[in-house]
């Protein structure tokens, strides 16, 4: 293994974990604050199986939002609930490595932890907004069963080789991009394959930093 120079993190699970939702993730938050949970988690039985039809997942879930307030939402879901140890992480290790997100989650809480935890970049899929509500559209950046390819493209981006890029992950979907990074840490893993192959299986962010002082 190569010097690793990067480390990007999974959102919805990893970096941010809301509770009482469906993955601890972003969709599930802003659907249970715009009190539509239950049609979200509908949409969720019905897509989840479905590989090839992830993008109209994304329209179905988007579309439950149409006309509610940005703020209304935004009250309920921030700040991020981050996982133990996040932030003092972040703070050692910044300035060492490229950091940034890589999440099938929502922008809207990828963007706010991006410049809450001082990262360098947030890719994640977009709710489209327009004079403050949501249009109930949206851009899928990255489908959910496709985060390897998403991955190759930001080390394209950022002059990196995959070996030297480190990702820090906790679901089944996360498995691919495991497989192509030069280091690979579980973070409280809902997943056995995950577990299985990752480098590091870890219970939250508390020993991150000695595994990146470890593989330096």
């Amino acid at each position: 293994m190569g010097r690793i120079r990067a480390i990007i993190f999974d959102l919805d699970g990893t970096l941010v974990r809301y509770r009482n939702v469906e993955f601890e993730s972003s969709w599930g938050a802003i659907a249970a604050a715009a009190e539509k949970q239950e049609e979200s988690e509908q949409i969720l039985r019905k897509f989840l199986p479905r590989r090839d039809a992830y993008e109209e997942w994304v329209e179905r879930d988007a579309a439950l939002l149409a006309g509610i307030t940005v703020e209304e939402i935004t009250a309920k879901i921030f700040p991020p609930p981050y996982a133990t140890g996040a932030r003092e992480a972040m703070a050692v290790l910044r300035g060492h490595y490229i950091m940034g997100i890589l999440s099938s989650g929502v922008d809207l809480v990828a963007d706010r932890a991006r410049e809450e935890l001082g990262l360098d970049f947030s890719v994640a899929n977009r709710l489209l907004i327009e004079d403050g509500h949501f249009t109930g559209e949206s851009e899928t950046i990255v489908d959910l069963w496709a985060k390897a390819d998403v991955m190759k493209e930001i080390a394209r981006q950022h002059k990196l080789d995959l070996s030297e890029i480190c990702f820090v992950g906790d679901h089944m979907n996360d498995v691919p991009v495991m497989h192509i990074v030069g280091l690979s840490i579980a973070m409280n893993p809902k997943d056995e394959e995950l577990e299985r192959i990752a480098d590091y299986v870890v219970p939250d962010f508390t020993t991150i930093s000695q595994i990146m002082k470890d593989n330096m």
